[in-house]
């Protein structure tokens, strides 16, 4: 249990919505309620792990997003070179998830099966399932599996001393969390399976999903894992930058996740 790792949340883009957008049925207040998106480094004394690989320019001005910094330079500020990362978790091809194709050149990325089988079978002959999802994406990937670049994980996985991904389903069929133990007990990077605080504390669910049922019961997977409530990260929240310490001086949207919240209740 000596294994213990530090966790950036490094924030890429930015997307302006209110809050009905952002729970099931609405929301009676609908004040402004915007998506942070960030992508994730886990770093650990002889490896370093990234969770989601968010979206690039291009894909920022076709689905209308706000690219804030490229992610590639918000993890150089980190200290982190894109080339040297050798392994890459994908909670889920959603499009804000799995872009930036080239970046990671001698990575292997960690996928769950359900998740594949997903966005290349029969759901996404909705257009409602797959709105989310994007086929340069998709076909990038499939050509990473021909490739023996990418690793199927089924269930729980063992990916690291310490280091585990959970699958939860709900938002996408193959959505996969990830369990870190840090200086501050077990962290629960939730990705998509709650995209706000508000989430999983009140029980609404985020309107975009595959299974309702899967999204509750990912909620009450994450209190399972977690240490405590506050050691479970949301996806999308802007409430992250406010919680935890900056990472490094001068920069507001790169925090340390690892670190003792400073602002949560």
């Amino acid at each position: 249990m000596s294994d213990t790792y530090e966790l950036y949340a490094i924030r890429y883009g930015r997307h302006d919505r209110t809050a009905s957008h952002n729970f099931i049925g609405g929301d009676p207040d609908d004040g402004p309620m915007p998506l942070d998106y960030f992508v994730w480094a886990i770093i650990g004394e002889t490896r370093t792990f990234i969770l989601d690989t968010g979206f690039d320019a291009a894909m920022g001005a076709k689905r209308s997003r706000t690219l804030l910094r490229p992610v590639e330079d918000g993890l150089r500020l980190v200290g982190i070179a894109p080339d040297s990362v050798r392994d890459v978790i994908l909670s889920h091809l959603h499009f804000d998830h799995c872009g930036n194709h080239g970046l990671f050149p001698n990575a292997r990325y960690h996928l769950h099966d359900a998740e594949m089988a997903y966005c290349t079978g029969r759901c996404v002959c909705h257009a409602y399932l797959k709105i989310p999802f994007e086929v340069v994406d998709v076909t990038d990937m499939v050509g990473k599996v021909f490739a023996g670049r990418v690793t199927f994980h089924d269930g729980v996985s063992v990916i690291a001393p310490n280091l585990t991904v959970h699958r939860v389903g709900g938002h996408s069929r193959g959505l996969q969390v990830v369990r870190v133990l840090t200086r501050r007990g077990w962290v629960v990077l939730g990705s998509d399976a709650a995209h706000f605080y508000a989430n999983f504390e009140e029980r609404r669910p985020f309107p975009i999903l595959e299974s309702v049922t899967d999204m509750l019961e990912g909620f009450e997977t994450m209190y399972r894992l977690a240490s405590s409530p506050h050691q479970i990260i949301p996806g999308h929240d802007p409430l992250v930058l406010t919680y935890y310490p900056p990472a490094l001086s001068g920069v507001k949207d790169i925090v340390r996740l690892d670190a003792e919240p400073v602002g949560q209740a």
